[in-house]
């Protein structure tokens, strides 16, 4: 069989014209504003005339903690979808788009991949519909705006060393992690340090994603803390007056785009906050409009499901009153091998020890959906053709004892047809009711969310607050944000705050280094470990590869 690239195949595909996707679901001219012949933004007005009908049902896709193996969440969400329609369901995708760093850097889009993909794959893994410009503009034009108003006079008396709005660029960059700017002389600033967020860390893209529409997102706007005056007191950006441009730069990306898989399954692809330092889900507004359009719809969180998941149920569906039918746990044998001590160049050998070794990640993810959060799972293995049938069988005796079933998931090679047995399950699953609960209380202080995270997601047998964090959680509580949620920025690649840590590591507490408030999008960052907004170029990055022909045709894209 001859191989093919990601991008071979998608541009090997014969696309639908968006209006005949469109169609598909319902949407009627008027809403669709087109971006050429296959991506459309689709006008959030559509929510007023779907207001009285009946939400679809919500499956969430979310997966074993990351490894170098891979995992294929994102494909097997899309293929998912593919299958529910084979399978004669309405289904519609509603998941995130990429961010071009990591598209340039070393992990990939976030298309998918082989034959469960979304298309066109270059512009949604490149510009797409310019969201991501936007939102840096928005974020960029605040820190403009702030440190104008400083050079001005500062009539707010803002103190420049407790500034902690940063700059932003959707770009790997460890250059810019700190700056010092304002430099030059009198007339170019006023000198002070500074950094730079990718900007799918920043709270922009969060409050895109969090927003029910254009008040709300004003309001939220206005409510960002930007820093402290030199009393003490915090700075907002609607003392700045900064929340009413802002809201003008993002009243377009706000729209969710739509697009279509290979086999034309409609897919609404907006919003992508990373979910190790932000929440990790796709925008509010694109879930709601398909749970009107459809009868199912198919999300995902990102990374393993103590980080996309957890923020997914306990901020996304907290806040937007969704309440979840069905989750699908993805797994490869080749990652859980990983999770066993097996080396990367010896994952494609059946080895059931390390197998075994490795099964507590995904028995512990799977732990956590059904008895933290109540909720009904089927695990997903994504299939690799190095997998024996002792090892898929070990997998699913020891799902079994969970009460949870497997399926096999080929859609990476056949697309929606090597997903219709999870289809089933997923089907069978969303018939029944369940008892959604959060892994904490909206009246916990902080540093009780934070706690009850650690114990009941990640086990941690304890939390340690630094110094400058325990101050920071005294002052916010002091401010009146006690109420506020918690969003953990956190290593992905394990449960614990040490990404070395494989498995299900026993016998560690996670450390709190700091603390920080998002108030305009409603929850309090938290900071573990080494955790960095800002990542880095690996030593040979993925641009290297890249590169357009005379006609305008992108190759190396994956």
């Amino acid at each position: 069989m001859e191989f093919k690239s990601d991008i071979e195949i998608a541009q090997e595909t014969k696309m639908e014209n968006i209006k005949t996707i469109a169609d598909k679901i319902g949407i009627d001219g008027k809403y669709l504003e087109y971006y050429g012949y296959y991506k459309a933004k689709i006008d959030y007005n559509i929510l007023t005339e779907k207001k009285d009908k009946k939400n679809g049902k919500l499956i969430l896709v979310t997966a074993i903690s990351p490894t170098p193996a891979g995992e294929g969440k994102t494909t097997t969400t899309i293929g998912l979808g593919d299958a529910m329609r084979k399978i004669g369901k309405n289904a519609i995708l509603a998941i995130r788009e990429p961010s071009m760093g990591p598209v340039f850097g070393v992990k990939g889009g976030a298309a998918g991949g082989g034959y469960a993909q979304v298309v066109p794959m270059e512009d949604i893994n490149l510009h797409f519909t310019g969201d991501m410009h936007a939102i840096s503009a928005a974020q960029n034009l605040i820190a403009a705006m702030l440190d104008n108003h400083i050079y001005q006079g500062n009539k707010l008396r803002i103190d420049p060393e407790r500034i902690t709005w940063r700059r932003c660029v959707d770009m790997n960059d460890r250059q810019l992690r700190f700056v010092r700017d304002g430099l030059g002389g009198k007339t170019n600033g006023v000198p002070r340090d500074d950094g730079y967020d990718i900007t799918v860390a920043t709270e922009i893209m969060a409050i895109l994603c969090l927003a029910r529409d254009i008040p709300d997102l004003k309001e939220r706007l206005a409510n960002i803390t930007l820093g402290y005056t030199y009393e003490g007191k915090p700075v907002f950006v609607r003392d700045i007056k900064g929340q009413g441009a802002a809201a003008a730069l993002l009243k377009d990306a706000l729209k969710p785009n739509l697009v279509q898989t290979l086999e034309h399954t409609p897919a609404f692809v907006h919003g992508g906050p990373f979910a190790n330092i932000a929440h990790g889900c796709n925008s509010v507004m694109s879930t709601k409009i398909a749970l009107k359009l459809g009868d199912y719809v198919v999300t995902e969180a990102g990374f393993g499901a103590d980080l996309g998941a957890e923020k997914f149920l306990d901020i996304k569906c907290r806040m937007a009153g969704l309440k979840p039918d069905a989750v699908v746990m993805v797994a490869t044998v080749r990652a859980l091998k990983h999770h066993g001590g097996v080396a990367k160049e010896d994952l494609g050998k059946e080895n059931l020890e390390a197998l075994d070794k490795g099964l507590p990640n995904l028995l512990q993810h799977v732990e956590n959906i059904t008895k933290v959060y109540k909720l009904p799972c089927v695990v997903a293995i994504n299939a690799f053709p190095t997998d024996t049938k002792a090892e898929l069988d070990l997998v699913e005796k020891r799902c079994g004892e969970l009460g949870v079933k497997v399926a096999l998931s080929e859609v990476w090679a056949k697309g929606g047809e090597g997903g219709k047995a999870l289809a089933e399950e997923v089907v069978k699953l969303c018939d029944n009711s369940n008892d959604f609960s959060y892994s904490y209380s909206d009246d916990d202080t902080i540093e009780q969310k934070i706690i009850n995270v650690a114990g009941k997601v990640y086990r941690a047998d304890g939390v340690a607050f630094e110094p400058e964090a325990a101050q920071q959680i005294k002052e916010l509580e002091a401010e009146g944000y006690g109420s506020l949620l918690v969003c953990i920025a956190k290593t992905q690649y394990s449960f614990s705050d040490n990404p070395a840590l494989l498995g299900a590591p026993k016998g560690f507490d996670i450390t709190v280094r700091k603390v920080k408030v998002s108030s305009g999008a409603g929850f309090v960052v938290v900071y573990t470990g080494d955790i960095l907004t800002m990542p880095g170029l690996p030593p040979i990055p993925a641009a290297e590869n890249i590169d357009v022909d005379e006609t305008g045709k992108i190759s190396g894209l994956f």
